[in-house]
């Protein structure tokens, strides 16, 4: 009998993204689509034995920071590593079109100090063979990928680009800079932007910094380009913005803008130490605004933001030690050596606690920073943290995390969960998970390289929520499955994935569920110019699949590139 098929997946568990129950079948592939789910008799050029493994749809990452290495890398790792399929870029109002060929300094500025992207690796990754952002898109759309990307036009850029340094001061745009960003922002979503992103926390800001240019931006500003969005029929806007003392009053210009674009709007959503509650009431309000006829998300990450810190990361605790200088710009294996010396770890342990003599706010850190395992634990006990350990066991804090953070010839990494954790679970968490106004992304692949791998948090979702969680409830793994693919795919307005089911496209990932778990973190200096980021791979994905070509063996990329850049009109 002739192959009927160009890919076959034999008497896999299908959780089909649709929030149905699990169901054994196979899955044939043809021309990049399913051709057929159930029983199939047909035979494929190439089968993969699925029984026993769960066949869903892959990832989809609606919050990603890769546009700069898709600019010159062709996988986009971590994210694909770990069975993502589709990408979305140019959030949080950050990217590099448009530009002009004097202002690129400036966008590097921005992506350094809001993404954490070193502004080394950027001059030297960057080629800058586009000014428009359909240039950019067009330069995109000639490269291939193990993943399909899509871009969303960044307003910091946009104000850049318009109003030069005066943007960059966030002076007030007049009525011919808004008309202006109006069109550009038509003109990229013409050419293919999923929407419009813009950043409106305090907490953003340039690699001087300084706050970005889009903090604090008019509402006529922002009116001006949710008319461009009306106009255009498609795209969303996504926002992070602070919220606070001032919520009724952000969130009302956030509604409005979303009434003025007809358009659906996603925001960031986290529980802060600062205000635990906010979350809720933040949700509340985008209830009500929904049942006016608004698209309103808020934006989730399935587990707490979080910074690693290491001797070979970006930060550790004794970064601002005197004696921490003698060696930070060693090279790494030599940095590696100096801190396994007693002499080091005694003036650095010495130097930390002087400092903490005096500042017993500082002391009181170690409280919320754990090691961080392995296999890693996202949602610690408050008993397992390093300063609850140094309390039990009569040391000094800084003695154990300094210990901690020397095992594995200096590799070790400690976590600290900045969000989502108030207290000292992911119960909030669990209740955003559970919404049905929320959206699960803010992994943020692509950014922050040295300090977090927030790019694996869709991995943690399916395995914690559905399978290992001990210190609450879990969710159900079909509506996990859901919330990761089709749920997301739908938000972006791609309707031809996130499914497993006839005439989709062939995006599949065949999982382990049993043995998947994330791999440690690990620090590679991959980046151009020989610059470190941290990679974090898992273990239980047998394959993945991306328009019907196995992308990924069993952790190991296969050469093929069939991803593309997909553009919304």
């Amino acid at each position: 009998m002739s192959n009927q098929f160009d890919l076959v997946l034999r008497g896999g568990t299908v959780v089909d993204g649709t929030g149905g129950a699990p169901f054994e079948a196979d899955v044939a592939i043809s021309a990049g689509l399913i051709a057929e789910v159930g029983p199939v008799s047909g035979r494929g050029r190439e089968e993969i034995e699925a029984q026993g493994r769960l066949v869903i749809p892959g990832f989809v990452d609606v919050h990603t920071h890769y546009d700069a290495q898709a600019t010159w890398a062709n996988e986009l790792t971590p994210s694909t590593a770990n069975g993502v399929t589709t990408l979305l870029m140019g959030n949080c109002g950050v990217g590099f079109a448009p530009v002009r060929s004097h202002q690129r300094d400036m966008l590097i500025s921005l992506m350094e100090g809001v993404e954490d992207i070193p502004e080394v690796v950027l001059n030297e990754g960057l080629t800058w063979a586009w000014d428009s952002f359909p240039d950019y898109l067009d330069y995109l759309g000639n490269r291939r990928y193990d993943v399909d990307l899509a871009c969303q036009v960044p307003h910091a850029a946009l104000r850049v680009y318009v109003m030069g340094e005066r943007g960059a001061r966030r002076e007030p745009a007049t009525p011919e800079d808004c008309a202006a960003m109006a069109q550009l922002t038509a003109e990229g979503l013409a050419a293919g932007a999923f929407g419009f992103s813009t950043s409106r926390l305090l907490q953003h800001r340039t690699a001087a910094g300084e706050p970005v240019p889009s903090y604090g931006a008019a509402e006529a500003e922002l009116a001006a380009i949710a008319d461009a969005l009306r106009n255009s029929g498609h795209g969303w806007l996504q926002v992070v913005a602070d919220f606070g003392e001032n919520q009724a009053e952000e969130f009302g210009l956030l509604e409005r803008l979303a009434a003025r674009a007809q358009r659906p709007l996603t925001l960031t959503l986290l529980q802060r130490d600062s205000w635990p509650l906010e979350w809720r009431e933040l949700l509340s309000r985008i209830e009500r605004a929904n049942a006016q006829g608004h698209r309103i998300t808020g934006q989730v990450r399935g587990r707490p933001t979080s910074t690693l810190l290491g001797f070979e990361l970006t930060r550790n605790p004794f970064a601002r030690c005197a004696s921490w200088s003698d060696i930070a710009l060693l090279p790494p294996s030599e940095r590696r050596a100096a801190v396994l010396r007693p002499d080091l770890r005694a003036r650095l342990l010495a130097e930390v606690d002087a400092y903490e003599a005096e500042s017993p706010q500082a002391r009181a850190r170690w409280l919320q920073i754990f090691p961080l395992g392995d296999p890693p634990d996202y949602e610690p006990e408050l008993g397992s943290s390093i300063g609850a350990r140094a309390e039990r066991e009569g040391v000094s804090p800084a003695a154990l995390a300094y210990d901690a953070m020397c095992e594995r010839g200096g590799r070790g990494i400690l976590y600290h969960p900045t969000t989502n954790y108030s207290g000292g679970d992911m119960s909030a968490v669990y209740e955003m998970l559970g919404h049905p106004n929320t959206l699960v992304g803010l992994g943020d692949g692509g950014a922050h390289v040295g300090i977090m791998c927030d790019a694996t948090a869709m991995v943690h979702a399916l395995t914690h929520w559905t399978r290992d969680r001990t210190r609450g409830p879990r969710r159900p793994l079909e509506d996990m499955v859901r919330r990761l693919t089709a749920a997301n795919a739908e938000a972006m307005g791609l309707h031809d994935r996130g499914v497993v089911a006839r005439g989709k496209k062939a995006d599949l990932n065949v999982l382990d569920y049993d043995g998947l778990q994330l791999e440690m973190p690990e620090i590679h200096y991959d980046l151009p110019a020989g610059g470190k980021r941290l990679q974090q791979t898992s273990s239980g994905i047998e394959a993945t699949v991306l328009s019907g070509v196995v992308v990924r063996r069993h952790g190991e990329p296969t050469g093929a590139l069939p991803g593309r850049l997909v553009r919304a009109c």
